[in-house]
Protein backbone atom coordinates (compact mmCIF):
# COMPACT_ATOMS: atom_id res chain seq x y z
CA UNK A 1 0.00 0.00 0.00
CA UNK A 2 2.80 2.34 0.75
CA UNK A 3 4.78 1.51 -2.27
CA UNK A 4 1.27 2.22 -4.30
CA UNK A 5 1.33 5.32 -2.49
CA UNK A 6 4.84 6.06 -3.46
CA UNK A 7 4.08 5.85 -7.13
CA UNK A 8 0.92 7.87 -6.99
CA UNK A 9 2.73 10.72 -5.34
CA UNK A 10 5.79 10.29 -7.99
CA UNK A 11 3.97 10.42 -10.88
CA UNK A 12 2.02 13.40 -9.33
CA UNK A 13 5.49 14.82 -8.93
CA UNK A 14 6.89 13.92 -12.39
CA UNK A 15 3.75 15.48 -13.66
CA UNK A 16 3.95 18.71 -11.98
CA UNK A 17 7.80 18.68 -13.28
CA UNK A 18 6.59 18.72 -16.69
CA UNK A 19 3.85 21.18 -16.56
CA UNK A 20 6.09 23.73 -15.27
CA UNK A 21 8.84 22.51 -17.54
CA UNK A 22 6.00 23.49 -20.81
CA UNK A 23 5.09 26.73 -18.77
CA UNK A 24 8.95 27.62 -19.06
CA UNK A 25 9.09 26.71 -23.05
CA UNK A 26 5.84 28.33 -23.76
CA UNK A 27 7.09 31.39 -21.88
CA UNK A 28 10.38 31.78 -23.38
CA UNK A 29 8.84 30.18 -27.13
CA UNK A 30 5.26 31.06 -27.49
CA UNK A 31 3.22 28.98 -29.62
CA UNK A 32 2.51 30.26 -33.12
CA UNK A 33 0.57 28.95 -35.91
CA UNK A 34 2.32 27.07 -38.23
CA UNK A 35 0.90 29.24 -41.12
CA UNK A 36 0.09 32.93 -40.01
CA UNK A 37 2.86 32.86 -36.61
CA UNK A 38 0.33 34.48 -34.76
CA UNK A 39 -0.02 33.19 -30.86
CA UNK A 40 -2.28 30.01 -30.76
CA UNK A 41 -3.08 27.77 -27.22
CA UNK A 42 -0.26 24.79 -28.60
CA UNK A 43 2.82 24.34 -30.58
CA UNK A 44 2.30 22.49 -33.96
CA UNK A 45 -1.57 23.64 -34.12
CA UNK A 46 -2.83 26.39 -36.61
CA UNK A 47 -5.29 29.02 -35.68
CA UNK A 48 -8.86 29.11 -36.07
CA UNK A 49 -8.64 31.54 -39.42
CA UNK A 50 -5.84 29.88 -41.23
CA UNK A 51 -7.32 26.02 -40.34
CA UNK A 52 -10.78 27.43 -41.92
CA UNK A 53 -8.78 28.96 -44.64
CA UNK A 54 -6.83 25.81 -45.82
CA UNK A 55 -8.50 23.31 -48.10
CA UNK A 56 -7.29 19.67 -47.06
CA UNK A 57 -7.46 17.07 -49.36
CA UNK A 58 -10.31 14.80 -48.25
CA UNK A 59 -13.04 11.67 -49.74
CA UNK A 60 -13.62 11.87 -52.44
CA UNK A 61 -10.99 11.21 -54.34
CA UNK A 62 -9.40 9.38 -57.28
CA UNK A 63 -8.57 5.75 -55.83
CA UNK A 64 -5.06 6.45 -58.07
CA UNK A 65 -3.58 10.09 -57.83
CA UNK A 66 -5.81 10.88 -54.96
CA UNK A 67 -7.33 13.94 -56.99
CA UNK A 68 -10.11 15.42 -55.19
CA UNK A 69 -13.76 15.01 -57.04
CA UNK A 70 -16.14 17.78 -56.22
CA UNK A 71 -19.02 15.46 -56.67
CA UNK A 72 -19.80 12.21 -54.32
CA UNK A 73 -19.12 8.76 -56.45
CA UNK A 74 -18.49 5.57 -56.25
CA UNK A 75 -15.65 3.55 -54.09
CA UNK A 76 -12.48 3.17 -55.95
CA UNK A 77 -13.29 5.57 -58.98
CA UNK A 78 -10.55 6.99 -61.15
CA UNK A 79 -10.15 10.69 -62.18
CA UNK A 80 -10.64 11.39 -66.47
CA UNK A 81 -6.50 11.81 -65.94
CA UNK A 82 -5.86 8.49 -64.46
CA UNK A 83 -8.55 6.43 -67.05
CA UNK A 84 -6.76 8.45 -70.49
CA UNK A 85 -3.22 7.34 -68.96
CA UNK A 86 -2.44 5.90 -65.34
CA UNK A 87 0.26 6.99 -64.53
CA UNK A 88 3.42 4.64 -63.65
CA UNK A 89 3.02 4.98 -59.53
CA UNK A 90 0.53 3.09 -57.77
CA UNK A 91 -1.77 5.49 -55.93
CA UNK A 92 -0.77 9.32 -54.34
CA UNK A 93 -1.84 11.00 -51.61
CA UNK A 94 -1.55 14.56 -50.60
CA UNK A 95 -2.87 16.36 -47.43
CA UNK A 96 -3.16 20.20 -48.82
CA UNK A 97 -4.38 21.46 -51.91
CA UNK A 98 -1.76 24.19 -52.92
CA UNK A 99 -3.39 27.52 -53.24
CA UNK A 100 -3.34 30.98 -52.03
CA UNK A 101 -4.00 29.81 -48.17
CA UNK A 102 -1.24 26.95 -48.22
CA UNK A 103 1.40 28.64 -50.69
CA UNK A 104 2.73 31.14 -48.26
CA UNK A 105 4.03 28.77 -45.46
CA UNK A 106 4.53 25.91 -48.15
CA UNK A 107 7.38 28.48 -49.58
CA UNK A 108 8.36 29.65 -46.86
CA UNK A 109 9.43 25.84 -45.42
CA UNK A 110 10.69 25.34 -49.30
CA UNK A 111 13.11 28.72 -49.23
CA UNK A 112 13.02 30.85 -45.95
CA UNK A 113 14.58 28.04 -43.63
CA UNK A 114 11.46 27.92 -41.44
CA UNK A 115 11.52 24.59 -40.39
CA UNK A 116 10.48 24.27 -37.56
CA UNK A 117 6.72 22.88 -38.75
CA UNK A 118 8.55 19.62 -40.24
CA UNK A 119 7.46 17.36 -37.35
CA UNK A 120 3.56 18.50 -37.61
CA UNK A 121 3.58 18.51 -41.44
CA UNK A 122 4.84 15.04 -41.45
CA UNK A 123 1.97 14.17 -38.93
CA UNK A 124 -0.45 15.21 -41.26
CA UNK A 125 1.47 13.59 -44.16
CA UNK A 126 1.10 10.17 -42.08
CA UNK A 127 -2.62 10.47 -41.99
CA UNK A 128 -2.94 11.23 -45.42
CA UNK A 129 -1.14 8.33 -46.75
CA UNK A 130 -2.38 6.10 -43.99
CA UNK A 131 -3.46 3.54 -46.28
CA UNK A 132 -0.06 3.11 -47.73
CA UNK A 133 2.15 2.68 -44.54
CA UNK A 134 1.25 -0.87 -44.27
CA UNK A 135 2.84 -2.19 -47.59
CA UNK A 136 5.78 0.29 -47.18
CA UNK A 137 9.67 -1.32 -47.21
CA UNK A 138 11.42 1.79 -47.57
CA UNK A 139 10.97 5.72 -48.03
CA UNK A 140 12.63 7.67 -50.32
CA UNK A 141 12.30 11.81 -50.66
CA UNK A 142 12.42 13.87 -54.04
CA UNK A 143 16.09 14.79 -54.31
CA UNK A 144 17.54 18.44 -55.23
CA UNK A 145 20.18 18.75 -57.37
CA UNK A 146 23.58 19.33 -55.59
CA UNK A 147 24.15 22.99 -56.84
CA UNK A 148 20.57 23.80 -55.78
CA UNK A 149 20.87 21.73 -52.46
CA UNK A 150 24.28 24.15 -51.98
CA UNK A 151 21.97 27.34 -52.31
CA UNK A 152 19.27 25.90 -49.97
CA UNK A 153 20.99 24.24 -47.83
CA UNK A 154 18.47 21.23 -47.10
CA UNK A 155 15.82 19.71 -48.92
CA UNK A 156 12.64 20.40 -47.60
CA UNK A 157 11.53 17.12 -49.25
CA UNK A 158 14.25 14.85 -47.19
CA UNK A 159 13.13 16.41 -44.39
CA UNK A 160 9.45 15.51 -44.16
CA UNK A 161 10.56 12.07 -45.60
CA UNK A 162 12.88 11.62 -42.05
CA UNK A 163 9.94 13.04 -40.44
CA UNK A 164 7.66 10.66 -41.54
CA UNK A 165 9.61 7.60 -41.14
CA UNK A 166 10.29 8.14 -37.70
CA UNK A 167 6.50 7.84 -37.16
CA UNK A 168 5.82 5.41 -39.51
CA UNK A 169 8.72 3.47 -38.43
CA UNK A 170 9.85 3.15 -41.76
CA UNK A 171 13.54 3.32 -43.11
CA UNK A 172 14.40 6.39 -45.15
CA UNK A 173 16.61 5.74 -47.83
CA UNK A 174 17.73 9.64 -48.60
CA UNK A 175 20.51 8.92 -50.81
CA UNK A 176 18.74 6.42 -52.93
CA UNK A 177 17.47 8.90 -55.96
CA UNK A 178 20.37 11.57 -57.23
CA UNK A 179 18.82 14.27 -59.12
CA UNK A 180 22.06 14.45 -61.95
CA UNK A 181 20.89 17.08 -63.97
CA UNK A 182 20.20 20.56 -63.37
CA UNK A 183 16.16 21.09 -64.03
CA UNK A 184 14.90 24.78 -64.10
CA UNK A 185 12.20 26.15 -61.88
CA UNK A 186 8.84 24.83 -63.19
CA UNK A 187 6.65 27.19 -61.46
CA UNK A 188 5.42 29.18 -64.90
CA UNK A 189 5.67 25.65 -67.24
CA UNK A 190 2.63 23.78 -68.88
CA UNK A 191 2.23 20.25 -68.41
CA UNK A 192 4.39 19.10 -71.26
CA UNK A 193 7.05 21.55 -70.85
CA UNK A 194 7.20 19.94 -67.27
CA UNK A 195 7.72 16.27 -68.46
CA UNK A 196 10.58 17.53 -70.63
CA UNK A 197 12.41 19.35 -68.04
CA UNK A 198 12.43 16.40 -65.79
CA UNK A 199 13.78 13.50 -68.55
CA UNK A 200 16.55 11.54 -67.42
CA UNK A 201 17.11 14.34 -64.57
CA UNK A 202 17.24 11.18 -61.82
CA UNK A 203 19.37 8.67 -61.49
CA UNK A 204 19.24 5.44 -58.48
CA UNK A 205 22.40 5.58 -56.78
CA UNK A 206 22.13 2.73 -54.13
CA UNK A 207 19.91 0.22 -56.19
CA UNK A 208 20.38 -2.60 -53.35
CA UNK A 209 18.23 0.00 -51.67
CA UNK A 210 15.55 -0.06 -53.85
CA UNK A 211 15.45 -3.69 -55.48
CA UNK A 212 12.35 -5.66 -54.62
CA UNK A 213 11.50 -2.73 -52.12
CA UNK A 214 7.83 -1.37 -52.13
CA UNK A 215 8.80 2.11 -51.78
CA UNK A 216 7.03 5.83 -50.69
CA UNK A 217 7.99 8.70 -52.40
CA UNK A 218 8.17 12.01 -50.44
CA UNK A 219 7.46 15.35 -52.22
CA UNK A 220 6.31 18.71 -50.96
CA UNK A 221 3.77 19.83 -53.82
CA UNK A 222 2.90 17.62 -56.69
CA UNK A 223 1.50 19.55 -59.48
CA UNK A 224 1.55 17.93 -62.80
CA UNK A 225 3.35 14.64 -61.45
CA UNK A 226 6.04 15.24 -64.08
CA UNK A 227 8.81 14.72 -61.05
CA UNK A 228 7.18 12.11 -59.41
CA UNK A 229 6.34 10.29 -62.21
CA UNK A 230 9.97 10.12 -63.30
CA UNK A 231 11.67 9.48 -60.17
CA UNK A 232 8.93 6.48 -59.70
CA UNK A 233 9.89 5.44 -63.46
CA UNK A 234 13.43 4.86 -62.69
CA UNK A 235 12.59 3.37 -59.26
CA UNK A 236 11.09 0.35 -61.01
CA UNK A 237 13.50 -0.16 -63.88
CA UNK A 238 15.70 -0.35 -61.11
CA UNK A 239 13.94 -3.38 -59.44
CA UNK A 240 11.42 -1.81 -57.17
CA UNK A 241 7.83 -3.51 -57.01
CA UNK A 242 6.02 -0.46 -56.47
CA UNK A 243 6.18 3.41 -55.89
CA UNK A 244 3.58 5.07 -53.91
CA UNK A 245 3.90 8.72 -53.52
CA UNK A 246 2.92 11.24 -50.49
CA UNK A 247 2.98 15.02 -50.74
CA UNK A 248 2.38 17.58 -48.32
CA UNK A 249 -0.05 19.20 -50.95
CA UNK A 250 -1.19 19.22 -54.10
CA UNK A 251 -2.50 21.39 -56.96
CA UNK A 252 -6.23 20.70 -57.92
CA UNK A 253 -4.96 19.81 -61.83
CA UNK A 254 -1.84 17.77 -60.41
CA UNK A 255 -1.55 14.83 -63.06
Amino acid sequence: MKIGVLKTAGGLASGFVRQGFRASVDFLLPPLCLACEQPVTQHQTLCADCWKGLHFVGEPFCTCCGAPFGLPVEAGALCGACLHQRPVFNQARSVLIYDDASRPFILKLKHGDRLHPVSALAKWMVRAGHDLWGSCDVIVPVPLHRWRLLKRRYNQAALLAQAVGAQVQRPVAVDALVRVRATASQGHMNRAERYKNVEAAFVVAAPSKVKGKRIVLIDDVLTSGATVESCARILLEAGALMVNVVSLARTKSAT
